[in-house]
């Protein structure tokens, strides 16, 4: 969830701020995450909409696991065999979705939960999957 904060008080009322969610658990690039995926060292998991892997199409080697499925924890469970701490990399659009996720699946057991802050379309912390030229599968 984004949160609004006010950050001053401007001439015409008060200013504000988006805080984005913290995970201060290991993070990759996006460079970085595709060479763990062709090493089979992550489990790579693309947890966005399906509408947005169809406009975009999905890193390569990823799994997609819409994170709105009620059953989204199982899931992934499942995916990984049951084997909490194997090594997961989560990727969104822009690195928000992933680290709430990543917050919240060390909070359910699993142990080696790794953000990929810059996400498919890039933000802050990189330019994106998508515009370092990575591989991509289709929709």
């Amino acid at each position: 969830m984004l949160l609004l904060v006010p950050t001053a008080l401007v001439a015409a009322g008060i200013g504000y701020r988006l805080v984005y969610p913290r995970y201060d658990g290991p993070s990759l690039d996006a460079a970085a995450a595709w060479d763990l995926v062709q090493d089979n060292q992550i489990v790579l998991v693309d947890i966005r909409r399906p509408d947005e892997w169809q406009a975009t199409g999905t890193a390569k080697g990823a799994h997609r696991l819409d994170l709105r499925r009620p059953d989204f924890i199982a899931a992934l469970s499942d995916l990984v065999g049951g084997d909490r701490d194997r090594p997961i990399a989560l990727i969104c659009a822009r690195g928000v979705r992933s680290a709430r996720m990543a917050n919240l699946l060390a909070q359910n057991g699993f142990s080696s939960v790794i953000n990929i802050p810059e996400g498919m379309l890039g933000a802050a912390d990189g330019p994106g999957w998508i515009a370092r030229g990575l591989p991509l599968a289709p929709d």
